[in-house]
């Protein structure tokens, strides 16, 4: 049990000799460590809601309130009515704060070095990020009922291959591809809608017999807390599961794997791994490449039947880029080319796509590489 102490006290030293350390330097800018931590969301998130910073802050919306406040206070941020939705306020950075924002950096990663002194850096992080997502399942009662459900398709015959199926889109994505249909789903609006798990499995309770499958897609459904729990769930029912993934989060695509509870999946190869950065709208790391090669294989591994897919945007995709892409995935079982087509709810209007007949001759090239490659 002295283990178990000892871990708490230290979470808990931690936490108050940080928060002294910030008090202490941030005293001249008149912010304390959450305005700052909300601040630098702000500015690596031009245009951020409310809602959706409470989100990356993982904070609830009184404390996000008064952290908002305080910055429009002191004047390093301003906040504007959406243009369609006057309810929505998104927030933007100012002249004042990019005066320094760079100094707030070097305050935190200061903090960041000082804490890491003689620790493994990345053992610590994984170590902590591990922590903290336990932490989440803490009192919320039956782990599925967390999940984040935006919107439901009643039925499809086109979201999983040779299956009636219904589809399900998760809520949140940790990419921000220009060319994504859901941008609601990535960017969450203030007034956004959700469903609840129980009344998803209501549903599918009254269309036993009816549908084949789920097709569970987002956003990313890796991040979503319950996942594991909820699509256990839907298999008690007797239904096949389907799950579209961008193939960053390695570790739980394995977890879910290893659990047996999938049918299907879907991946999404996005580019090279040269340009993954430029098509994904996010600064990828080595490491994050790095769970995406690691998912690829896994699944090229054939415990569970899947496919690869890319959508082909005139904007992102050269001819030599899916070539090189194809030589990536020589040797999966099923490869498919998507066509860009513009969309109301498109995260960026500028996108531009290929013809139908570009399409096919692309198509064909990349057959001469990877035979199993099909135009959907």
């Amino acid at each position: 049990m002295a283990n178990q102490n000892n871990l708490l006290l230290n979470i808990s030293a931690l936490y108050r000799n940080t928060n002294k350390y910030f008090d202490r330097v941030l005293a001249e800018y008149e912010i304390g460590s959450g305005q700052m931590i909300s601040l630098l969301i702000i500015n690596e998130h031009e245009g951020i809601t409310m809602q959706q910073l409470s989100g990356l802050a993982e904070l609830d919306k009184g404390t996000i309130t008064k952290n908002v406040q305080r910055l429009l206070d002191v004047g390093y941020i301003t906040m504007e009515n959406d243009s369609e939705d006057r309810r929505v306020k998104h927030l933007y950075t100012t002249d004042k704060s990019r005066e320094v924002i760079s100094q707030l950096y070097d305050i935190r990663n200061n903090c960041v070095y000082r804490l890491l002194d003689d620790a493994d850096p990345e053992q610590a992080v994984d170590l902590l990020q591990k922590m903290t997502v336990n932490s989440r399942n803490f009192d919320t009662g039956e782990d599925y009922k967390q999940i984040r459900i935006g919107g439901l398709q009643k039925m499809t015959l086109l979201d999983f291959p040779g299956k009636v199926a219904c589809t399900v889109f998760t809520s949140g994505c940790n990419l921000k591809c220009p060319f994504c249909h859901n941008k609601d789903l990535v960017y969450i609006p203030e007034n956004y809608y959700f469903y609840s798990a129980d009344d998803v499995l209501a549903y599918l309770e009254k269309r036993s017999g009816v549908l084949d499958g789920v097709a569970i897609t987002g956003g990313e459904p890796l991040m979503q807390p319950g996942i594991f729990e909820f699509i256990e769930k839907i298999k008690e029912m007797g239904f096949l599961v389907k799950l579209d993934t961008n193939g960053l989060m390695h570790d739980r695509l394995r977890e879910l794997i290893d659990r047996g509870c999938v049918d299907y999946i879907a991946m999404d190869i996005k580019n090279t791994f040269e340009k993954y950065s430029l098509t994904t709208g996010q600064n990828l790391s080595e490491k994050q490449l790095e769970n995406i090669r690691k998912s690829m294989d896994l699944l090229m591994e054939g415990r569970v039947d899947y496919e690869f897919r890319t959508t082909v945007a005139k904007t992102f995709h050269t001819k030599e880029d899916l070539l090189e892409m194809a030589k990536m995935l020589k040797g999966c079982k099923r490869y498919f080319l998507q066509s860009f087509k513009l969309s109301d709810n498109i995260i960026s209007s500028d996108i531009e796509g290929y013809s139908e007949e570009e399409m096919k001759e692309f198509t064909e090239l990349v057959r001469q590489i990877l035979p199993e490659t099909n135009l959907r």
